[in-house]
Order: C-alpha cells, then sequence, then structure tokens
C-alpha cells in the first residue's frame, strides 16, 4: 500500500510539474488547453452513448463507461493543476465543476441505468422509467455542456478573444444523438405498451384460464387502440416515419389477434368440456354405458377435433403474421438507428 501512495504523489507531482512547465502566456493558449481537454473527454463519452444507441445494452459497454469516468477523473486532475490565468481562476474553477457534474452523471446516472436495463423488460412501468432515466441522464449532460460554453464565452469576452460561432462536430452529434433517441422512446412506449401485454396473454392462454384471457384480451384492445390515437399525434423524425408505421402495423396486428383469438377461447372451452364428458364417459364401465352417453361422448369428440384444426390454423395465421409484424418493426429500428445516430469510433 506505501509503494501505490509513493507512486500516486510521484503521478501527482509529475503532473503539476508538466502543467506549470506548459505555456500560458496568453489568453488563447489557456482557453485553448481547456477546450482540446474538453473536445477528447467528449470524444470519449460519445462512443459510450454512440456503442448504446447503436443495438448495444448498458451492460455490454459497461467497460466503456468505466473508462469514460477514468478519463473524467483524469482531465479533471489536468484542470484543477492549471494556475490562474493572471490570478483569474474562474474559468479553470467552473471547468473543474463541470468535470465533476460529469462524473456524478456517468456514476450515478449511467450507474442506475445499467442496474434499470436487468428489470426494463418485466413491465410497462420499469420500462418508461428506464427510458426516462437515459433522457433525464442526456438532458444534464446538455444542460452541463451548456453552462461549461457559457463560460468560455465569458472568458473570451474577459481577454477580448472572439470566438467562432457555431457548433462543434461533436456538440451536434450529441444533439442529433438525443434527438433520435427521444423520437424512438416515444414510439417505442407505444410499442412496448401492447407487446408486452400480449405477452400476458399468451402466458394466461399457456394456463388456459379462460377469464384471464378475456381479462388480456380486452386490455390489449384498449392499449392496441389508444396507440394508434397516440401514434397520430406523433411526428416523423426529420419526416421519416418509418418507425410510426411500423409500430403502427404490431399494433394492427394485435387488434386483428383480439378478434381472431375467440377461437382459442372457444377451443379451450370445448377442451374443457370434452375432459369432463370423457371423465364421466370414462368412470362408467363398458356394459353400463348407454346410447345416449355413446353418443354423447363421440359428439364431444367431434367438436373437440374441430376445435383444435380450428385452433391450429389460427395459431398458425396469428403467429406468421406476428413474425411478420415483429420482423417489419426490429428492421425499422435497426435502419432508422443506423441512419440517423451518428456513430462514433475512437
Amino acid at each position: 500500500m506505501r509503494i501505490h501512495f509513493r507512486l500516486f504523489i510521484l503521478f501527482s507531482f509529475l503532473l503539476v510539474t508538466g502543467l506549470r512547465a506548459q505555456s500560458f502566456d496568453t489568453p488563447v493558449a489557456y482557453l485553448d488547453y481547456i477546450g482540446k481537454a474538453n473536445e477528447q473527454l467528449t470524444l470519449k463519452y460519445m462512443v459510450y452513448i454512440s456503442s448504446m444507441s447503436h443495438g448495444k445494452s448498458a451492460r455490454k459497454v459497461e467497460k466503456r463507461r468505466l473508462e469514460v469516468l477514468d478519463a473524467i477523473t483524469n482531465t479533471r486532475m489536468n484542470i484543477m493543476g492549471m494556475p490562474p490565468y493572471k490570478g483569474d481562476k474562474s474559468f479553470r474553477d467552473t471547468t473543474a465543476a463541470y468535470l465533476k457534474m460529469l462524473y456524478s452523471v456517468f456514476n450515478e446516472d449511467y450507474g442506475k441505468i445499467v442496474n434499470m436495463e436487468e428489470i426494463a423488460e418485466q413491465s410497462y412501468d420499469a420500462m418508461e422509467a428506464y427510458m426516462l432515466a437515459q433522457e433525464k441522464a442526456n438532458e444534464k449532460l446538455a444542460e452541463a455542456s451548456r453552462k461549461q460554453n457559457e463560460q468560455q464565452k465569458k472568458f473570451a469576452e474577459k481577454n477580448n478573444i472572439k470566438l467562432l460561432e457555431g457548433t462543434s462536430e461533436l456538440e451536434l452529434k450529441m444533439k442529433i444523438a438525443g434527438d433520435v433517441m427521444h423520437h424512438y422512446n416515444e414510439v417505442y412506449l407505444v410499442f412496448f405498451k401492447a407487446y408486452k401485454q400480449e405477452a400476458y396473454l399468451m402466458e394466461a392462454i399457456g394456463k388456459k384460464n379462460v377469464n384471464s384471457i378475456e381479462q388480456n384480451l380486452n386490455s390489449l384492445q384498449n392499449f392496441s387502440e389508444d396507440g394508434l390515437e397516440k401514434l397520430k399525434t406523433l411526428k416523423g423524425f426529420s419526416g421519416d416515419a418509418s418507425l410510426i408505421s411500423a409500430c403502427r402495423n404490431m399494433l394492427n396486428f394485435y387488434k386483428e389477434e383480439v378478434k381472431k383469438s375467440s377461437v382459442i377461447t372457444d377451443f379451450l372451452l370445448k377442451e374443457e368440456n370434452f375432459n369432463k364428458i370423457k371423465k364421466k364417459f370414462d368412470t362408467k364401465p363398458a356394459g353400463s354405458r348407454t346410447q345416449q352417453d355413446v353418443d354423447e361422448f363421440n359428439k364431444a369428440v367431434n367438436e373437440i377435433n374441430a376445435g383444435v384444426n380450428a385452433f391450429n390454423n389460427t395459431n398458425n395465421e396469428l403467429n406468421k403474421k406476428r413474425n411478420q409484424a415483429l420482423d417489419g418493426w426490429n428492421n425499422a429500428v435497426k435502419r432508422f438507428m443506423d441512419s440517423y445516430v451518428p456513430e462514433q469510433r475512437k
């Protein structure tokens, strides 16, 4: 432990000594040093955000988040080691405060997002909270960046430096990524609410619980109709309504599924009735069975056979259409993200 401590002290001494050796004789040099440090850091965390936006889960890119935290710490140490410019330490200190905010966002906000991701699929409320947390984290980054830019301008004005107006490439990428994810999130939540409800329906069908099936069918019908109305209020991203269209197709499938699911409930009722009749028929010795017993049993057999055929045909048709609609949705999401989210690599 003592060796590590001495090494850390030595590293810090070399770092500060190196900064003091660097020339900050002009305000331009001072401004440029901080600007480049921030740019390199922004590049680092843009790689992380870009990775998540392009289909990689927060858990899979956790290593990148930890790299961002290390980069923020190192950058902050560099900035805090800078001397005040002609006695004015405001720009240095506000930059250090900005970096402290960044660290908090990536350590706490994005750390929570990694944990929330594991349960997001469990319910609509969990998914909504997960997506809201992502947007809030992005908003904090944008607000922190805005405040830092204001301090940069103040330093430039104070020292008669004329800054070029405009937005840097990285800032533009961050803004575009935020806008893209906002549009995706609002459409995805419409999709997910009905998608999750259908999962509850499938669970009820698996348990052959007719009452639960009816309740879930009603909810799926309502969520699909509400979702279609919600989609009417949404606008495409830069004129691209492909996500909205794919979501609409999915919701229309769910409405069709509700209509055709009467075949499924009808089959389950027939199956329940057949099992009762069969049990009653099997408990009677062969010599005690009347013609009425035989006719009743044969009728039940014919009905269950017809029900099985109708069930299988309907189920196969719904499975085919569901897969087509889901493929359409997934492909639309991939095309959308690939087209609009700026991909940032090291």
